[in-house]
C-alpha cells in the first residue's frame, strides 16, 4: 500500500469523514494536525499547490485533494487502485 498523508484540523467534519473512509479501506495513513502543529500549514499549501482548507490528501506522490474528491474517487472505483500502488 502506498503512504498516505493526510493534514487534518481537529474540529473538521470533512477530516474525520475522510479519515472514516481510509480507515474502512484498511488503509494506514500519517495525520498532519495544522490546528496542533501550524508551522505544518505553509508546506500544506505548499503542497496542496495553494489549498489552504483541510483535509489535504495526498497518496503516494498523488495529490488526491480534499475529502469530495477522496470520495468521488471512492465511487468512481479508483480509489482501491490508487491506495495499492
Amino acid at each position: 500500500m502506498q503512504s498516505i498523508e493526510i493534514y487534518t484540523s481537529p474540529f473538521c467534519g470533512f477530516c474525520h469523514a475522510a479519515k472514516r473512509l481510509l480507515t474502512s479501506k484498511g488503509a494506514d495513513f500519517t495525520e498532519i494536525d495544522v490546528a496542533a502543529d501550524p508551522e505544518r500549514k505553509p508546506e500544506m499549501i505548499q503542497r496542496a499547490s495553494g489549498g489552504r482548507t483541510v483535509p489535504q490528501i495526498f497518496v503516494g506522490d498523488t495529490h488526491v485533494g480534499g475529502c469530495d474528491e477522496l470520495y468521488a474517487l471512492d465511487r468512481a472505483g479508483k480509489l482501491d487502485t490508487l491506495l495499492a500502488g
